[in-house]
């Protein structure tokens, strides 16, 4: 027997090591979810036909992030014969393809905690309701665990993450009821649309909404979730459209704070509706095809660690600072920064661990800069993004 008590005390404790890793932040391996390889970062795109996914994976897309009413079997065999996975709803059909790789995380619900539709049973008027309690998300969550532990589960939270002035989150809902709600899901995702969802006459001047928004989940999540967040590319529900430049600066001031995973909303829904009005606005797919692109190719740096104190950035315009991550991959240094308000400034950089004199690649513009003593100016106009590479061997 004592051997058999031996194996016992030695699975209780490895249960118990899990446990606590868990619950310090230690990422699950699903054993069928998103790829962990170093050279991809999630890009996604946000409930879109499958019969588009060749379209959209020329643009860069390597994700679709659910399907409408599915998924259903027509749809995964179009993903699958595309190559584009999806994260999509546990249902019967997908419950029914455990085992099919193209189903890599199942999607909990999207924004819970906004006022909820709900119809008058006397009069059958519709109307909203209360947000759903954060509670009843995490409770969800779990249920979704039990059916499926070898995927991650998403969870999609609406624009009152980043926008205090939202009035559609209810009656009774609360700023800390976030603390909550990221407990729900292993993949917390937020939606802002600052140029075409804040109905405000100067709406491009609230970029800084997205970053506002990932810097919160990143500190309601502590470390212990994945975070996402979306991007707005087209009129959406208005008759305003951030341009191809300020979509590009979104994008970078999402990942110079911290998200890991990128999901562009791409419909229209107003004067016409139109599923996918990315695909028919050549300037705008145009941009966000190269953005893509570069992301990609810098994914093996988004994925490693940020080495701190090495960087140091000051604004010549205090009103409009200059946000910065530094990666460290290869024989690279890598420099990400963008203007965050919508004017105009100088950047003074100073590096440290490099060569003083070192030449430094600006990325995407054919052009490079000179390290003088490690350090090295910059001019931005209103939003402007500039990626830099330096040889540090």
């Amino acid at each position: 027997m004592q051997p058999l008590k031996q194996c016992l005390k030695l699975a209780l404790t490895a249960s118990l090591l899990l446990t606590v890793s868990r619950t310090l932040g230690d990422p699950p391996r699903w054993t069928h979810g998103i790829s962990q390889k170093p050279d991809y970062f999630p890009i996604a795109v946000w409930l879109q036909d499958p019969v588009n996914a060749p379209r959209y994976k020329a643009t860069g897309i390597n994700l679709y992030v659910a399907l409408w009413q599915g998924p259903t079997e027509a749809q995964l065999t179009a993903l699958k014969s595309a190559g584009m996975p999806a994260i999509c709803e546990m249902n019967a059909v997908g419950l029914a393809h455990r085992n099919d790789p193209t189903i890599v995380g199942w999607m909990h619900g999207d924004e819970p905690d906004n006022a909820q539709p709900v119809t008058d049973p006397a009069t059958g008027k519709q109307g909203y309701g209360p947000c759903i309690p954060p509670s009843r998300i995490v409770s969800d969550y779990a249920r979704l665990q039990a059916s499926d532990p070898t995927r991650p589960i998403m969870l999609n939270l609406g624009q009152g993450v980043a926008n205090d002035a939202w009035v559609g989150r209810g009656s009774g809902a609360k700023l800390s009821d976030y603390e909550t709600y990221v407990n729900g899901g292993d993949i917390i995702s937020f939606d802002v649309y600052p140029v075409a969802g804040l109905e405000r006459a100067d709406s491009e001047n609230f970029l800084w909404y997205v970053p506002k928004g990932v810097d919160r989940l990143k500190r309601w999540m502590a470390g212990r979730k994945s975070l996402w967040n979306c991007i707005e590319c087209t009129t959406i529900g208005s008759d305003r459209k951030a341009t191809p430049h300020q979509v590009r600066a979104e994008v970078w001031m999402s990942l110079i704070h911290g998200s890991r995973g990128l999901i562009y909303f791409v419909h229209q829904f107003k004067p016409k509706f139109n599923e996918h009005a990315l695909l028919d606005d050549p300037p705008m797919l145009t941009q966000v095809t190269a953005i893509n692109k570069q992301i990609q190719t810098l994914a093996p740096a988004l994925n490693s660690p940020s080495p701190e104190n090495l960087l140091a950035v000051q604004s010549s315009v205090p009103a409009v600072p200059i946000d910065s991550m530094v990666k460290r991959q290869g024989r690279y240094l890598y420099v990400f920064a963008v203007g965050m308000r919508n004017g105009a400034t100088t950047g003074n950089f100073a590096l440290k661990g490099v060569p003083t004199n070192a030449n430094v690649e600006v990325l995407g513009e054919g052009r490079s800069l000179r390290l003088r003593g490690g350090r090295f100016t910059e001019s931005f106009l209103p939003y402007d993004v500039h990626v830099y590479r330096i040889s540090i061997k």
